[in-house]
């Protein structure tokens, strides 16, 4: 079985949120640093459906788990000195 890679850009489509480069840099800067106990999808800023979203693909282990993971390194990832 082949799985599919998806683009941070789907992404973020997939959770309603502007899906340009620019869009997705400046959500990572606002929302990150995440504090290293909380989980991406217990996040405060998402919305019910976005947080089930993350949760159920990150349990399924589903073709999204790549950028998930992706995605929750960048919002925990602290800024370089």
């Amino acid at each position: 079985m082949e799985s599919t890679v998806h683009a941070f850009s789907e992404l973020f489509a997939q959770l309603g949120l502007p899906n340009d480069e620019a869009s997705i840099r400046g959500f990572i800067a606002e929302h990150g640093p995440l504090p290293d106990d909380v989980r991406l999808e217990e996040a405060p800023f998402w919305t019910n459906s976005q947080a089930q979203l993350l949760r159920e693909e990150r349990i399924e282990d589903a073709d999204w788990i790549v950028v998930i993971d992706q995605l929750n390194v960048a919002l925990h990832a602290r800024p370089s000195t």
